[in-house]
């Protein structure tokens, strides 16, 4: 079948949708009634209203519609239907990209709205692996970041300043793929998220970072996942001045091609805890799983700067540059994850989470942000834990 709009959009045949507040193991009242135990913490979705916009029901109905959809797409997927990526829309929408007409009819049959890019995921990112490749000779100063957006069907290239000889050669380099790169400029330079103020959540050589989550390896052995850069040096990490887990692992250096992610052995007396604190704003969450949101999901971060704040995930497979605050060299950062979710400094290695499910570790985000409170909105990266689980061999500790 030719196609001959830049993209066709298959009808939806049906859509998942709860609208149930309530939903998971039943409980007893105490006049001996039952009871349904909420699925997500009163608290949470409160936040995540106020930071999306709408209601408390409407936070609730968007989670479960989004977990929903994306359990029909793995579905759809074990069908051996092809797919070639999909997000969500801002109105919660699951968009599912297909290679040609008959899969994309396939997918909507399935109860998903499917289109036909003119360009795709796997494309985008082929030129997005030619750009990490060319920012091996140089990390390319002036450029912030590059990653492949699905929504608009691009390779986006964030630039902060183009004036350097290294971002204009970058940039003519991106341009010459025509419609399939975006580039956008005026944006923030960047930086890792450590800290030197006194006193944190957890500690190491007079910096700060913030607590990931709890792994383990086949023998059993606990680990605590976090940011490469926040233990680059493989410290002893302390926990209200305690001594709690030493870094064994990072695949961040500063001014090198770098992945954001190490692990530290967990002190035998010691644990990660399966819950994440929202200091206050949303009672602890408790970690169900390590599933990866789609990218237009709601998701919520904690770090020990700016407490719990919320917002959507925008990109995977982001490529960044970041800017060493006291004039080091720059350094070139691959494999994150974006959201729109704000940041400090010290909220680095701090846990985001969708609903229940695990999603990463605070990365970085724009130099001098200031996000000021639950619902503001902001933009910040993060180390997806499901590729650091992986690339470690370890499996994500539960609640």
């Amino acid at each position: 079948m030719q196609v001959s709009r830049k993209y066709l959009v298959a009808a939806v045949t049906g859509v998942l949708l709860s609208a149930s507040a309530v939903t998971g193991a039943q409980a007893a009242d105490p006049a001996g009634a039952a009871v349904q135990a909420p699925r997500y913490q009163p608290e949470m979705v409160s936040a995540l209203a106020k930071t999306l916009g709408g209601s408390e029901q409407e936070a609730v109905e968007r989670l479960d519609h989004e977990a929903a959809q994306q359990r029909e797409l793995a579905a759809v997927n074990k069908q051996g239907i092809k797919t070639d990526g999909a997000f969500f829309t801002k109105s919660g929408t699951l968009t599912v990209n297909a290679p040609d007409a008959r899969s994309a009819a396939r997918v909507a049959d399935a109860g998903l709205v499917a289109r036909v890019p003119e360009h795709g995921k796997s494309a985008l990112d082929r030129i997005k692996a030619e750009l990490d490749a060319k920012a091996v000779e140089q990390a390319p100063a002036g450029v912030s970041s590059w990653s492949v957006d699905l929504a608009s069907d691009t390779v986006t290239v964030e630039v902060s300043n183009d004036s350097s000889a290294a971002a204009s050669s970058f940039i003519k380099a991106a341009s010459k793929h025509g419609d399939a790169v975006r580039v956008v400029r005026g944006q923030e330079r960047l930086e890792t998220q450590t800290v030197v103020p006194p006193g944190s959540r957890m500690t190491f050589n007079g910096y700060i970072c913030s607590v990931g989550f709890g792994a383990r390896d086949a023998a059993g052995k606990q680990y605590l996942v976090t940011a490469g850069h926040c233990i680059e040096d493989l410290p002893d990490l302390a926990y209200n001045n305690v001594k709690f887990a030493k870094g064994t692992n990072s695949r961040f250096a500063v001014g090198t091609r770098s992945v954001d992610m190490g692990i530290a052995a967990v002190d035998a007396e010691d644990s990660i805890g399966t819950q994440v604190t929202t200091y206050g704003q949303a009672g602890n969450v408790a970690v169900r799983g390590g599933t990866r949101a789609a990218t237009g999901a709601a998701m919520c971060k904690s770090g020990q700067t700016t407490g719990w704040t919320c917002g959507t995930v925008r990109s995977y497979n982001v490529t960044v540059t970041y800017t060493d605050a006291n004039g080091g060299p720059d350094t070139v950062v691959t494999g994150l994850g974006s959201s729109t979710v704000c940041t400090e400094g010290g909220d680095s290695g701090g846990a985001y989470i969708s609903g229940n499910q695990a999603q990463g570790m605070t990365s970085g985000g724009p130099i001098g942000q200031n996000c000021g409170g639950v619902n503001t909105t902001g933009s910040s990266y993060f180390q997806p834990l499901t590729d650091a689980l992986s690339h470690y061999k370890l499996t994500l500790n539960t609640n």
